[in-house]
């Protein structure tokens, strides 16, 4: 979940002139890397081996 300071951060490290969707695509950028480092941290992660397998399947 974001955060006001996290919002008011990223419109801070916006150009002065901004479309709407730019900053839209900025924060769900910024909440998706906020919820991958929560799933790292809780070791929710999938080696690189795994997901070779994993490609490996879908390619056959």
């Amino acid at each position: 979940m974001l955060t006001k300071n996290t919002v008011r951060q990223s419109i801070d490290n916006l150009p002065d002139s901004f479309t709407i969707d730019e900053l839209i695509e900025q924060l769900i950028f910024i909440e998706k890397v906020e919820e991958g480092i929560k799933q790292s941290d809780e070791g929710k992660t999938v080696s690189n081996d795994d997901v070779k397998n994993m490609i490996e399947k879908w390619s056959s």
